[in-house]
């Protein structure tokens, strides 16, 4: 758990500090037909790797600190398809309620922020960081009943207090 922990923040250290240096977006931007080898070349070791029906999908996520999930997509031959940040609201409305499952929801947004029970609630709650078109911090809760099944999904504020110093 450490080394996934340490891996994550590696990661999201890497894409802060590649993006002050030279554009955050474009760096996660691969042209169709770049091969496998050369996007992991430029963009690290992946979070996760996801077989396709087709292909494969690497998932670059900044979870649980961060609000982006880049996807790059490969058809069979292992050439790109193309990239893309996937945690949009947009994206969030494609889920649906009752027929989605725990890996339908990690195959399209990456692992979430944190993994949650609330006594109101049998079964986990999946959250993921992000932002709103206005560059809003929010959060997007997605809640499973005890068989893995997406139940309820939807946004809120993520709300800070900052207390005054004396």
């Amino acid at each position: 758990k450490h080394s996934t922990i340490r891996k994550q923040i590696a990661l999201s250290l890497n894409f802060i500090i590649t993006g002050c240096a030279g554009g955050f977006v474009h760096r996660f931007e691969v042209p169709p037909g770049t091969p496998r080898e050369a996007v992991i070349a430029r963009l690290g070791t992946p979070t996760r790797a996801v077989p396709l029906a087709n292909g494969e999908r690497l998932q670059y996520s900044l979870q649980p600190f961060g609000r982006a999930t880049w996807m790059v997509d490969f058809d069979a031959s292992g050439k790109a398809l193309g990239s893309r940040q996937v945690l949009t609201e947009a994206n969030f409305h494609r889920i649906e309620v009752g027929k989605w499952t725990l890996a339908d929801v990690e195959r399209e947004f990456g692992p979430p922020a944190t993994v949650d029970r609330v006594g109101s609630w049998n079964g986990p709650v999946l959250t993921w960081r992000w932002y709103d078109s206005v560059g809003a911090e929010m959060l997007y809760h997605v809640y499973l009943d005890p068989q893995g099944v997406v139940q309820r999904a939807h946004p809120t504020m993520e709300l800070f207090s900052v207390r005054e110093r004396r």
